[in-house]
């Protein structure tokens, strides 16, 4: 979709532009000399998929990004005009995570405890915690958040699951639990515990259900405003774009394997049902 973005503003990879890929996998702490490389090579735009990325490439000359609270994380002055070296589309991730626990609370209403899967390492972390907090809080539910970054952390986790009395699990917003995404649904499947994700990808793996932005157009976007930059537009004169477009998907699938009734209502809001 970020290519198909960079075509409409006339940029074809292989023809008229360049596109370096860096993946950090991950690892967070890897991020910095990604970011470093590509300064060093004198790339035109640096473009970041997530926040992360974003944060670690706010030094480069121009970046352009998807993530979280620009205005917190010190990316940009404001929505309108971001001003400094960069601008992007906004994603809501975190702010969505009150969205998911009452769509999670649909699907078990008698669970007694939820759990949030966070990982440590996110800028967000802080952010993505009060809100599950908030949003328990408010439906009277019982939470537990759990910090997890790495394979071996997530096995651990999910095997306490059963301990701890957790009926349903809120996968937080991170690219890390999409790198891990068959793992995680793997693991659900295997312990029986219904989560809900942020991506609809880790719906496609077999999960059970996402509810988030439309990952689709927002990276079509980031594609466009990328050609902005290469035709001589300066980020800090492109407003930070808000999604407009969020899908609910659900795989009922899954949801027979996990002995779990979708309610009728939710069916009924769901962009994506997957048989």
């Amino acid at each position: 979709m970020f290519r198909e973005g960079l075509a409409e503003r006339g940029y074809t990879e292989g023809r008229n532009v360049t596109i370096e890929y860096r993946w950090a996998e991950g690892h967070y702490d890897r991020l910095p000399a990604l970011a470093n490389d590509l300064v060093s090579r004198e790339v035109a735009v640096i473009a970041a998929a997530t926040l992360p990325p974003a944060v670690a490439a706010k030094q480069a000359t121009r970046t352009i990004w998807v993530g979280d609270d620009p205005i917190k994380h010190g990316l940009a002055a404001s929505l309108s005009h971001p001003g400094g070296n960069a601008t992007g589309i906004t994603m809501f991730s975190a702010g969505l995570i009150a969205k998911r626990l009452g769509s999670l609370r649909e699907l078990v209403p008698r669970a007694s405890q939820i759990a949030i899967l966070v990982n440590p390492n996110n800028p967000n972390l802080s952010t993505q915690s009060r809100e599950v907090g908030e949003a328990a809080r408010s439906l009277g539910e019982q939470f537990e958040v759990l910090r997890v970054g790495t394979e071996r952390e997530i096995d651990a986790a999910f095997a306490s699951l059963a301990d701890r009395g957790v009926g349903g699990l809120v996968i937080g917003a991170d690219p890390v639990f999409v790198t891990h995404g068959a793992q995680i649904v793997a693991l659900a499947a295997r312990y029986r515990v219904p989560a809900i994700y942020e991506r609809r990808e880790v719906v496609d793996l077999g999960g059970l259900v996402s509810d988030g932005t439309d990952q689709i157009g927002s990276f079509r976007q980031v594609g466009r405003y990328t050609g902005r930059i290469l035709e001589g537009i300066r980020p800090a004169d492109q407003p930070v774009m808000q999604p407009t477009t969020f899908e609910l998907v659900i795989n009922l699938k899954a949801a027979n394997a996990l002995g779990a009734t979708v309610p009728p209502i939710l069916l009924a809001q769901a962009d994506e049902v997957i048989e």
